[in-house]
């Protein structure tokens, strides 16, 4: 048995000929990346640019130059953290175990992370925080976004005002870019449900894409500091994690649409991550949504993987609890009782929400819907979608501070967001 895994064991001159084939002079794919990250003033600049971008007294000031009618949301969110308007982590513990609960009778060596997805607009974040100090909820401490980018730029500064918000309540955020499939670039997603089943070809980043992608991140990790994006190909993915390696301090986090549904899949994408660390260890990739096909004998699994790695703590394993209604899952989908399970021996989980209670979401006019995402806001204006779409929004919250409730039920801590509770 030792013979035959030593069989597996990487010969140094292999490695030696990836090396080679990433220094030789004439490698495109290299001359390429670099050209970009000098376009854009080389790494330590990008990195400047983005820090003093995401600074929040300056995204505030050009928020207040354009009369962006989000500065006064900003402001009230600012006031409800500072006078501690929100539910504290001790008293919500209180109302689920009971008087003689807090944070004491609770493990946090564990905490799950609470997720929603996808906060579209920077007004249902405020009224979403108006809920949580009504209902005495909890705010997420992760926040996934699928909006158009562009779209959002022009939005009265959606686009800002979000960055500036993450960083009041003290969440984590992720943006998704917009060259992925459903920017044209795959073909099989062009002709509706007729081509739908092109689709298993893959997410949709094929020739250029890529370094299009790298250019687009670089362009909003500069002008507004977002740092962590949804990443859906393998070639991106890979890209990634060369721009880190190359100084670029980007993060993503990989998209349930790659599909990791089983350990060897799983230790594919972990690999890839450790091989392509700094030389301090670290990786810019942040977490990953397991399929929704994953049990929890995989995710244990994948756990021992991940540890064995040295990335326990780095990377994220974000699982849904919850999906949207319709179209990417069979109903009712809730996994909330084998997360409970899960989290008692996994560390590091985010427990995302897609979706309502399924039973909830059945009696909907409108149930959540995937491709909800990708209306623009002019058209869910014309068709008077905004309000059932808030709704669907606040429904996944709820699922949240159910989420939240069993799990601090079973003795199992939670992360919300850090400033407010």
């Amino acid at each position: 048995m030792a013979h035959l895994k030593d069989m597996l064991k990487i010969e140094q001159e292999d490695l030696d000929i990836i090396n080679r084939f990433f220094a030789d002079p004439d490698n495109k794919l290299v001359n390429d990346l670099l050209a970009l990250i000098e376009k854009f003033g080389g790494a330590p600049a990008i990195n400047e640019k983005a820090k003093q971008a995401r600074n929040p007294e300056s995204l505030m000031k050009r928020l207040k130059d354009m009369n962006s009618p989000y500065v006064a949301d900003l402001e009230w969110l600012i006031e409800q953290r500072d006078k501690k308007a929100f539910v504290s982590m001790n008293e919500f513990c209180k109302t689920v175990l009971g008087e003689k609960g807090n944070t004491g009778s609770v493990d946090f060596s564990h905490a799950v992370t609470l997720e929603v997805s996808a906060m579209q607009f920077f007004p249902w974040l405020i009224a979403e925080a108006k809920r949580a100090i009504d209902k005495k909820e909890l705010m997420p401490g992760r926040i996934i976004r699928v909006r158009n980018m562009a779209e959002q730029a022009e939005d009265n500064g959606d686009i800002m005002a979000t960055a500036l918000a993450m960083q009041i309540i003290g969440a984590t955020y992720v943006e998704s870019l917009d060259t992925r499939g459903t920017d044209g670039s795959n073909i099989h997603l062009a002709g509706g449900p007729s081509t739908l089943s092109g689709f298993f070809g893959g997410i949709g980043q094929p020739n250029h894409y890529p370094l299009k992608w790298a250019e687009e991140y670089l362009t909003y990790y500069t002008q507004y500091g977002i740092r962590q994006v949804l990443n859906i190909n393998p070639g991106t993915i890979l890209l990634g994690y060369v721009m880190h390696r190359l100084g670029v301090d980007i993060e993503f986090k990989i998209s349930v649409f790659v599909g990791n549904d089983n350990p060897w899949f799983i230790l594919w994408t972990l690999m890839t991550a450790r091989l392509f660390a700094r030389k301090d260890g670290s990786t810019s990739l942040v977490g990953f949504n397991l399929s929704n096909s994953v049990n929890n004998e995989t995710i244990r699994e994948a756990n021992v993987i991940r540890k064995k790695l040295g990335l326990e703590k780095q990377v994220r394993f974000e699982h849904h609890i919850t999906e949207t209604y319709k179209s990417i899952v069979l109903q009712p989908y809730n996994r909330r009782a084998e997360l409970v399970e899960i989290a008692k021996q996994v560390p590091n989980i985010s427990a995302k929400h897609e979706g309502g209670e399924p039973e909830i979401e059945a009696q909907k006019d409108h149930p959540s819907d995937i491709f909800d995402y990708f209306i623009p806001k002019k058209d869910i204006l014309e068709k008077n979608l905004m309000a059932p779409l808030l709704d669907n929004y606040l429904e996944k919250h709820n699922s949240v501070n159910l989420t939240a409730r069993a799990l601090i039920k079973a003795g199992i801590g939670v992360v919300a967001a850090g400033n407010l509770h």
